[in-house]
């Protein structure tokens, strides 16, 4: 293991984030509106030991790099989100209120993988100056840290491919059989022109540029935080509320699609879009759940609306649930259990690979299920040939064990974490419901779970050590599993 390869790219890493702390900090100098000075110097001071903690390690690792190795990549990869996650906690500790330092390190852990849950009990308390920063971080992570390192660093040469590869925002082999700077550049300009048009949206409809600038950042790297309690729901209010909802809710479906279809547009392969089965197969499932929600909402007679509420109120949660933002507009709590049950099921698949979403994936579903019919049909038709093709793309028999054995382990996680939640909250009265809702919530990068951790409610009840528990959930599962669980096989540290 080079150490000194770690040290100088992590280095880099946290100068990035001292350089975003910062300018957090300017935005809290310059608020007039907050005034809250407090989240300046918090931001600043952070910043500052962030800072020094980069140099150091870009000292210690001072040298040319030529390469990175594929064992470093993976390593990085995985060190530098738990880092992210621990300095980028400094501002929530530092700033009053004054969070402790695990609910920091989970605040700040939400944010960098996009996940959106929360330890605040009271948003609006907080200064805007740390709220902004708190909508930064998911931004940031809704690209990818790493794949912004490759973007800029050009020096990282073929091992570039490795981190860019465990990066799993953006795992599609056109990405990583180009050029990985060039290609990272044209993410980056899509990332932020998609960016800079939410913004200017929400901007027309009303809403104050940093309200904009906040909800524009977490609906992009369909994160979900908001500077208010109510999330999304208090604007509704407002005589435009159902054009922003329609807004964010569309933002949030386009930034759960492969971003390398924005790609394939900028350069008018127009064929190579008739080959993408994720995007067909996210939008029809989002449009038919959110249609028998809105009907089972209409028909009960305990929820006395007409269909298109109906519809509207069932359509924003869908989206949200399914690119895993978690924005909220409706108490999803107060459903049926079968809607609940759907939202379940939309928590555990999540948006399309290559997207800022979470989840299993819409494109190892479709692997999963085509398999699985295929086995069903070799039962009776022993000698039948079958070829899987997905997004264009021919899966071998490699490729689809390595979807049946992520999916398995991934259902074994869910199961088995929400096993370790009870145990760490024993005696606080916590039920299966909200173990499940907080492991879902947390692995699949959603945000708001069931039972007490519903979309009113937030995890700053929980124990200090469920926190850590639930905030390496986040990370694993923003990760995909693989990326973080190798840095536990004592080999990796000694040969790949």
């Amino acid at each position: 293991m080079n150490f000194r390869i770690l040290a100088k790219v992590l280095g880099y890493l946290l100068m990035l984030l001292a350089m975003a702390m910062a300018a957090c900090g300017v935005f809290a100098k310059l608020d007039v509106v907050s005034g809250d000075h407090q989240a300046m110097l918090a931001l600043f001071t952070s910043a500052g030991v962030t800072a020094l903690a980069a140099l150091i390690l870009i000292v210690v690792g001072i040298g040319k790099i030529d390469r990175i190795p594929r064992r470093e990549g993976v390593v990085i990869v995985g060190v530098a989100w738990i880092l992210s996650a621990i300095f980028g906690a400094l501002p929530f500790v530092l700033c009053p209120p004054h969070m402790d330092f695990c609910a920091g390190v989970f605040e700040a852990a939400s944010g960098f993988t996009t996940t959106g849950s929360t330890v605040m009990s009271d948003i609006e308390s907080w200064p805007r100056g740390l709220l902004l920063w708190r909508s930064v971080t998911q931004w940031l992570g809704g690209i990818g840290i790493l794949v912004l390192f490759v973007a800029v660093l050009s020096y990282l040469g073929l091992g570039a491919k490795s981190l860019f590869r465990n990066e799993s925002s953006f795992q599609s082999g056109e990405a990583t059989t180009a050029r990985i700077h060039d290609t990272s550049l044209i993410l980056l300009r899509v990332y932020g022109g998609i960016t800079v048009i939410c913004i200017l949206g929400l901007k027309l409809m009303g809403l104050t540029w940093y309200h904009a600038l906040s909800h524009a950042f977490t609906a992009v790297s369909t994160g979900g935080f908001s500077p208010h309690a109510a999330s999304v729901a208090y604007y509704g209010d407002w005589g435009n509320d159902w054009l922003i909802e329609l807004w964010l809710s569309l933002f949030m479906l386009l930034c759960s699609l492969n971003f390398i279809v924005y790609v394939v547009i900028l350069h008018k392969k127009w064929k190579r879009l008739r080959e993408e089965d994720d995007a067909r197969w996210f939008v029809g499932l989002c449009l038919g759940i959110a249609l028998a929600i809105a009907i089972g909402l209409r028909v009960d007679p305990r929820y006395s609306t007409d269909f298109w509420s109906a519809f509207r109120d069932a359509w924003f949660i869908v989206v949200s649930i399914a690119s895993t933002t978690g924005f909220g507009t409706a108490d999803y709590e107060l459903w049926p259990a079968w809607c609940k049950a759907l939202l379940a099921i939309l928590m555990l698949i999540g948006g399309c690979s290559g997207s800022t979403a979470g989840g299993l994936k819409v494109g190892r579903l479709i692997v999963f299920l085509k398999s699985s019919a295929h086995e069903i049909i070799r039962a009776y038709r022993p000698n039948q040939i079958f070829r899987l093709v997905v997004n264009g793309n021919p899966v071998d028999d490699s490729g689809r064990a390595r979807t049946v054995s992520f999916v398995a382990l991934y259902l074994f996680i869910v199961a088995g974490s929400a096993v370790v939640v009870g145990m760490l909250e024993a005696g606080q009265g916590i039920d299966l419901e909200t173990c499940l809702g907080a492991v879902l919530a947390t692995l699949s990068n959603i945000g708001p779970g069931f039972g007490d951790l519903g979309p009113t409610e937030h995890f700053g009840e929980m124990r200090d050590v469920t926190q850590l528990f639930l905030a390496g959930l986040m990370i694993l599962g923003r990760l995909e599993l693989f990326a973080i669980l190798v840095l536990f096989v004592p080999g990796v540290w000694r040969r790949f």
